[in-house]
């Protein structure tokens, strides 16, 4: 009796090289037989030659733009540090894939998400995550509460405009350009200016 082969997982490597004079062929290599020996099918292979404190790359951001399309199953990188440029960094994109539903293999680490140790670390990165989100809302929050405290005005100062003058100077034709030059004010605060007159009743406007 013939059973149909199982559905091959496809994958996507990701590697990064410090600087433009080293090349990513070694993390290729190994990255390519640790496909070979689970029988993940490549779909994809994303390469960045940056140092790891720069905040933009390329080819990762290229990635996790195609993890959210669903384009592959498992992200395969040749150690943590290869794809995330911080702790804190690392925690983000475990998160974000796990909730993708897209699995992470390091070759170096051996950490895979797909197994049950994997699985405990991404209920553990979860959490931290989870917490880190919680943690901001309330700084944020205290720091509202002691400005407010402080007396403090919270949110943008409001414009103190010259209604009246503004009124003046567009009825001599000047253009809602030229107002909100005048006033340093946006166009569109100088249209809501000249709409908010306009709605009043005629009776209060002796």
């Amino acid at each position: 009796m013939c059973y149909p082969d199982p559905i091959m997982k496809r994958a996507a490597i990701y590697t990064r090289v410090s600087t433009v004079d080293q090349h990513p062929e070694t993390q290729i290599l190994d990255l390519r037989q640790m496909a070979a020996q689970r029988g993940f099918e490549i779909v994809h292979e994303y390469t960045d030659k940056v140092s790891s404190t720069k905040a933009r790359r390329p080819g990762l951001e290229e990635m996790m733009c195609d993890a959210r399309r669903g384009r592959f199953d498992i992200v395969l990188v040749w150690a943590g540090d290869r794809v995330a440029r911080s702790t804190r960094h690392f925690l983000e994109l475990l998160d974000e894939l796990t909730r993708l539903g897209v699995q992470y293999a390091s070759f170096r680490e051996e950490l895979d998400t797909g197994g049950p140790l994997g699985r405990a670390i991404v209920t553990i990165v979860a959490a931290v995550a989870e917490l880190e989100r919680n943690l901001i809302v309330e700084r944020v929050r205290a720091g509202m509460r002691r400005a407010r405290l402080e007396g403090q005005r919270l949110g943008r100062r409001p414009l103190d405009l010259d209604r009246a003058a503004i009124l003046r100077d567009r009825r001599r034709g000047q253009s809602l350009g030229q107002l909100a030059h005048a006033y340093r004010a946006s166009r569109t605060t100088i249209h809501r200016v000249l709409h908010a007159h306009a709605a009043q009743p005629q009776e209060h406007l002796a």
